[in-house]
């Protein structure tokens, strides 16, 4: 399998020299970059490539596993995200390892394998973060999205233990950064929110501090984001931390503040 993946990685290699920005609709992604990205051979280059993939196809194709003709079905009737958790507590309960794939040309089975740490049985949070850590800072601007998102259910559950553990994560690259301030997002998107971030925001300065001057545009736009979501259910937090904020006069700390405060 290994000797599989590095094969695949050379063709992969060769396909990045010429770029392309994909389709806007799923009629316009062209049925040859289908096919390789349905064999494991192609990454995806937008979300709507990531959406033209067939699952039970590119499983077929990459790791000789046939999924059941109700689990197909069931597939067709599921949203992006519910789509990934299904492939992954498959490939758990297939005793196939995220190692096994966390390394794959596709980004489309890297995701698979944020979601199998997610789901994996015999891991603790802090575990659990460890592990997605290359996934996090993944290349691949969909695999670092699945990343956040495969482990934001624990977030939720435990948001202030998630926070802690995720202070020195705001302090590392551009990548673990926007991670930090995504995971927390009061309410996010595809995802489920996070009630007691949306009561108490507050509760995320920790993180939110150490990136209110963030040289990256890529974690200025999402700490940016936080405050919008939280805005719309504690405005009046948001306008008064903005404004301490801005003392700084920061230009950095500027364009985050009058992005945030976008809808007040």
């Amino acid at each position: 399998m290994k000797l599989k993946f590095y094969l695949q990685k050379i063709v992969m290699e060769k396909a990045k020299e010429i770029k392309r920005k994909g389709g806007r609709t799923l009629k316009d992604v062209p049925e040859e970059i289908r096919q390789q990205l349905n064999q494991g051979l192609l990454e995806t280059a937008n979300l709507m490539e990531g959406l033209s993939v067939d699952f039970p196809l590119l499983l077929k194709n990459t790791l000789n596993h046939s999924l059941s003709s109700d689990v197909q079905d069931s597939l067709r009737n599921l949203g992006i995200t519910k789509k990934m958790e299904t492939m992954a507590l498959y490939l758990v309960k297939k005793g196939v390892s995220f190692e096994d794939i966390g390394t794959h040309p596709s980004d489309t089975l890297r995701g698979w394998a944020a979601y199998m740490i997610a789901y994996s049985p015999n891991s603790n949070i802090e575990e659990k973060l460890k592990a997605i850590e290359p996934l996090a800072d993944d290349n691949h601007f969909g695999v670092r999205e699945w990343a956040w998102l495969a482990l934001r259910p624990y977030c939720a559950e435990m948001p202030e233990r998630m926070i802690k553990l995720l202070v020195p994560w705001a302090k590392r690259t551009d990548n673990f950064r926007r991670f930090a301030s995504e995971i927390t997002r009061p309410r996010g998107v595809w995802c489920a929110h996070i009630q007691q971030l949306k009561d108490n925001p507050a509760l995320a300065l920790p993180i939110l501090s150490n990136l209110k001057a963030d040289p990256s545009r890529y974690v200025q736009n999402s700490v940016a984001n936080w405050l919008n979501d939280s805005a719309k259910s504690k405005p009046q937090w948001v306008k008064d931390l903005c404004k301490e904020w801005q003392q700084s006069n920061i230009p950095e700390t500027l364009y985050i503040c009058k992005r945030g405060l976008r809808n007040c």
